[in-house]
């Protein structure tokens, strides 16, 4: 039974150590996909915006034509 106390820790190690290594390569993935949908969400907001100022003039466009 003695080999027991010695073995178990032995294969939790070989189980949980390939195992972190593989979360930390998702982990290392994931954070840089949202940093690159960061930069897709700011491009969107930057030209939102730009719309919702053409739109602001042609509305007030439209207004001062009547």
């Amino acid at each position: 039974m003695e080999w027991v106390a010695v073995l178990v820790p032995v294969i939790v190690a070989l189980i949980t150590g390939p195992t972190m290594f593989m979360l930390r390569r998702f982990d290392k993935r994931n954070t840089e996909q949202h940093s690159q949908n960061m930069d897709v969400l700011k491009e969107i907001d930057r030209k939102v915006d730009t719309i919702d100022s053409r739109l602001d003039s042609h509305i007030e466009w439209h207004a001062h034509k009547e």
